[in-house]
């Protein structure tokens, strides 16, 4: 039985997290986002997809 390969995405944080509420910076670092311009990488899931939609305006999927 082959395994399946799961697609990688890269999440990077392009907004300061100043003047975030308690939740959305709660979500970046569950990311595992701790800097500004950090890219972190992750399988992706609807999990970690929902993580990004909950906070678009902070983070940004990078292209490979």
């Amino acid at each position: 039985m082959a395994k399946t390969q799961t697609k990688q995405i890269k999440i990077k944080l392009v907004k300061s997290l100043i003047g975030a509420s308690q939740t959305q910076r709660k979500v970046v670092a569950s990311l595992g986002l701790k800097k500004l311009n950090q890219v972190v990488t992750h399988n992706e899931s609807s999990t970690i997809l929902g993580m990004v939609n909950a906070v678009p305006h902070l983070v940004k999927i990078v292209e490979e």
